[in-house]
């Protein structure tokens, strides 16, 4: 099972909790697993296109997915998905 941890922000969706384990094939799947457990993650990380959203980060195993793969990435039973919210300021 791949581990996605969740950041702050988005574990009132999770009911609190900071690491789920997902059993997927692929980092798409794994959102749909997510948000099936806990209603709201895919309007969360996903666009209206299906697109991770432009202020959404997704690491598999410290890679960007948008470099390695995006949400067809194929996961692993012992990958590691982070999300990571950007942070912007000034």
């Amino acid at each position: 099972m791949a581990l996605v941890r969740i950041p702050g922000p988005l574990r009132t969706l999770s009911q609190g909790d900071s690491t789920v384990e997902l059993k997927a094939s692929d980092l798409r799947q794994a959102i749909e697993e997510l948000d099936s457990r806990y209603p709201g993650f895919k309007d969360r990380l996903l666009d209206p296109s299906g697109n991770l959203r432009q202020f959404v980060n997704v690491y598999l195993n410290d890679e960007d997915v948008r470099f390695s793969g995006g949400l067809d990435a194929k996961l692993d039973p012992k990958d590691e998905v982070s999300i990571i919210p950007a942070v912007a300021g000034g």
